[in-house]
Protein backbone atom coordinates (compact mmCIF):
# COMPACT_ATOMS: atom_id res chain seq x y z
CA UNK A 1 0.00 0.00 0.00
CA UNK A 2 1.24 3.45 -0.94
CA UNK A 3 1.31 6.24 1.41
CA UNK A 4 -0.37 9.19 0.78
CA UNK A 5 2.81 11.26 0.19
CA UNK A 6 3.47 9.21 -2.66
CA UNK A 7 -0.17 8.81 -4.16
CA UNK A 8 -0.17 12.42 -4.16
CA UNK A 9 3.01 13.32 -5.88
CA UNK A 10 2.65 10.68 -8.27
CA UNK A 11 -1.11 11.94 -9.03
CA UNK A 12 -0.06 15.78 -9.20
CA UNK A 13 3.11 15.13 -11.37
CA UNK A 14 0.95 12.97 -13.87
CA UNK A 15 -1.95 16.28 -13.76
CA UNK A 16 0.40 19.02 -13.43
CA UNK A 17 2.35 18.03 -16.45
CA UNK A 18 -1.02 16.89 -19.06
CA UNK A 19 -2.50 20.51 -17.64
CA UNK A 20 0.92 21.74 -18.79
CA UNK A 21 1.14 20.71 -21.85
CA UNK A 22 -2.56 23.15 -22.55
CA UNK A 23 -1.23 25.99 -21.26
CA UNK A 24 -3.61 25.99 -18.77
CA UNK A 25 -3.76 28.43 -16.51
CA UNK A 26 -6.47 29.00 -13.43
CA UNK A 27 -9.45 30.94 -15.25
CA UNK A 28 -9.31 34.50 -15.32
CA UNK A 29 -5.63 34.39 -13.97
CA UNK A 30 -2.31 33.68 -15.36
CA UNK A 31 -1.89 31.11 -12.57
CA UNK A 32 -1.20 27.43 -13.39
CA UNK A 33 -3.70 24.96 -13.94
CA UNK A 34 -1.57 23.29 -10.95
CA UNK A 35 -2.24 25.46 -8.33
CA UNK A 36 -6.31 24.87 -8.19
CA UNK A 37 -5.79 21.00 -8.45
CA UNK A 38 -3.84 21.34 -5.21
CA UNK A 39 -6.51 23.81 -3.43
CA UNK A 40 -9.00 20.99 -4.37
CA UNK A 41 -6.64 17.96 -2.84
CA UNK A 42 -6.02 20.96 0.35
CA UNK A 43 -9.97 21.02 0.64
CA UNK A 44 -10.07 17.45 0.85
CA UNK A 45 -7.18 16.74 3.46
CA UNK A 46 -8.91 18.98 5.50
CA UNK A 47 -12.10 18.01 4.67
CA UNK A 48 -11.11 13.99 6.04
CA UNK A 49 -10.37 15.43 9.17
CA UNK A 50 -13.94 16.05 9.68
CA UNK A 51 -14.84 12.95 8.37
CA UNK A 52 -15.27 9.30 9.47
CA UNK A 53 -14.50 6.83 7.58
CA UNK A 54 -12.86 8.79 4.52
CA UNK A 55 -10.53 7.13 2.15
CA UNK A 56 -7.86 10.30 1.88
CA UNK A 57 -5.66 8.03 -0.49
CA UNK A 58 -8.80 7.46 -2.85
CA UNK A 59 -9.84 10.64 -2.49
CA UNK A 60 -6.79 13.07 -3.54
CA UNK A 61 -6.16 11.30 -6.52
CA UNK A 62 -9.48 12.02 -7.42
CA UNK A 63 -9.35 15.57 -6.53
CA UNK A 64 -5.91 15.45 -8.43
CA UNK A 65 -6.52 14.35 -11.61
CA UNK A 66 -10.66 15.22 -11.72
CA UNK A 67 -10.39 17.45 -14.78
CA UNK A 68 -7.93 15.26 -16.30
CA UNK A 69 -10.30 13.48 -18.92
CA UNK A 70 -12.55 17.13 -19.38
CA UNK A 71 -9.11 19.24 -19.87
CA UNK A 72 -6.52 16.96 -21.49
CA UNK A 73 -5.45 14.50 -23.98
CA UNK A 74 -5.73 12.26 -21.35
CA UNK A 75 -7.90 8.66 -22.21
CA UNK A 76 -9.72 6.61 -19.53
CA UNK A 77 -7.58 3.82 -20.49
CA UNK A 78 -4.66 5.30 -19.42
CA UNK A 79 -5.72 6.66 -15.70
CA UNK A 80 -7.28 2.99 -15.72
CA UNK A 81 -3.92 1.59 -16.48
CA UNK A 82 -1.99 4.62 -14.32
CA UNK A 83 -4.29 4.55 -11.28
CA UNK A 84 -6.66 2.06 -11.10
CA UNK A 85 -9.83 1.67 -12.42
CA UNK A 86 -12.04 3.00 -9.30
CA UNK A 87 -10.03 6.24 -9.61
CA UNK A 88 -10.60 6.49 -13.36
CA UNK A 89 -14.24 5.68 -13.08
CA UNK A 90 -14.85 8.16 -10.32
CA UNK A 91 -12.67 11.24 -12.74
CA UNK A 92 -14.83 10.24 -15.63
CA UNK A 93 -18.25 10.73 -13.57
CA UNK A 94 -16.62 14.25 -12.33
CA UNK A 95 -15.77 14.94 -16.49
CA UNK A 96 -18.55 16.98 -18.11
CA UNK A 97 -20.23 15.19 -21.25
CA UNK A 98 -19.42 18.05 -24.24
CA UNK A 99 -21.84 16.15 -26.26
CA UNK A 100 -24.42 17.36 -24.03
CA UNK A 101 -26.12 20.75 -24.11
CA UNK A 102 -24.63 23.23 -21.51
CA UNK A 103 -27.89 23.02 -19.25
CA UNK A 104 -27.58 19.32 -19.13
CA UNK A 105 -23.57 19.05 -18.12
CA UNK A 106 -23.97 19.74 -14.17
CA UNK A 107 -27.14 17.55 -13.66
CA UNK A 108 -25.83 14.83 -16.01
CA UNK A 109 -22.18 14.81 -14.08
CA UNK A 110 -23.89 15.08 -10.79
CA UNK A 111 -26.02 11.85 -11.91
CA UNK A 112 -23.51 9.76 -12.68
CA UNK A 113 -21.36 10.77 -9.65
CA UNK A 114 -24.15 9.41 -7.41
CA UNK A 115 -23.34 5.61 -7.63
CA UNK A 116 -20.26 6.28 -6.86
CA UNK A 117 -18.49 6.35 -3.37
CA UNK A 118 -18.23 9.32 -0.76
CA UNK A 119 -15.10 10.55 -1.51
CA UNK A 120 -16.44 11.54 -5.04
CA UNK A 121 -18.65 13.34 -4.05
CA UNK A 122 -16.76 15.14 -1.55
CA UNK A 123 -14.21 16.27 -4.30
CA UNK A 124 -17.51 17.60 -6.55
CA UNK A 125 -18.12 19.50 -3.42
CA UNK A 126 -14.14 20.91 -2.75
CA UNK A 127 -14.30 21.42 -6.49
CA UNK A 128 -17.13 23.73 -6.72
CA UNK A 129 -15.65 25.14 -3.34
CA UNK A 130 -12.68 26.11 -4.94
CA UNK A 131 -13.72 27.46 -8.26
CA UNK A 132 -15.89 30.09 -6.07
CA UNK A 133 -13.82 32.80 -6.27
CA UNK A 134 -13.46 36.00 -7.94
CA UNK A 135 -14.91 35.15 -11.04
CA UNK A 136 -13.31 35.94 -14.29
CA UNK A 137 -13.63 39.88 -15.53
CA UNK A 138 -15.37 38.54 -18.57
CA UNK A 139 -18.18 37.03 -16.63
CA UNK A 140 -21.39 38.78 -17.42
CA UNK A 141 -24.44 38.92 -14.97
CA UNK A 142 -26.01 35.86 -16.79
CA UNK A 143 -23.07 33.70 -16.33
CA UNK A 144 -22.53 34.75 -12.70
CA UNK A 145 -25.94 33.57 -11.99
CA UNK A 146 -26.00 30.25 -14.05
CA UNK A 147 -22.53 29.51 -12.49
CA UNK A 148 -24.63 30.66 -8.73
CA UNK A 149 -27.21 28.52 -10.01
CA UNK A 150 -25.78 25.48 -10.68
CA UNK A 151 -23.20 25.69 -7.45
CA UNK A 152 -26.85 25.36 -5.46
CA UNK A 153 -27.48 22.29 -7.95
CA UNK A 154 -24.48 20.66 -6.40
CA UNK A 155 -25.02 21.22 -3.13
CA UNK A 156 -28.19 20.10 -2.91
CA UNK A 157 -27.16 16.85 -5.22
CA UNK A 158 -23.73 16.36 -2.94
CA UNK A 159 -24.40 17.25 0.66
CA UNK A 160 -24.80 13.90 1.79
CA UNK A 161 -21.47 12.83 0.90
CA UNK A 162 -19.63 15.06 3.09
CA UNK A 163 -21.33 17.52 5.70
CA UNK A 164 -18.04 19.53 6.26
CA UNK A 165 -17.55 20.07 2.63
CA UNK A 166 -21.34 20.93 2.55
CA UNK A 167 -21.28 23.77 4.58
CA UNK A 168 -17.93 25.15 3.43
CA UNK A 169 -19.81 24.97 -0.26
CA UNK A 170 -22.97 26.90 1.44
CA UNK A 171 -20.73 29.59 3.12
CA UNK A 172 -19.08 30.28 -0.60
CA UNK A 173 -22.51 30.40 -2.58
CA UNK A 174 -23.56 32.96 0.05
CA UNK A 175 -20.49 35.06 -0.49
CA UNK A 176 -20.54 34.63 -4.03
CA UNK A 177 -23.70 36.71 -4.10
CA UNK A 178 -21.28 40.10 -3.89
CA UNK A 179 -20.11 39.28 -7.62
CA UNK A 180 -23.61 39.00 -8.86
CA UNK A 181 -26.04 42.34 -6.87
Amino acid sequence: MLNIQTLYQEAIRFAGNRHLEGNQTVKGTRLPYVVHLSNVAMEIFVAAMHTDDFDLGFAVQVALLHDTLEDTSTTFDELKERFGEEVAVAVLALSKDERLPKEQQVPDSLARIRGLRKEVYAVKLADRITNLQPPPPDWNRETLIRYRDDSGLILEAMAEGNRYLAERLRSKIDEYEKYIL
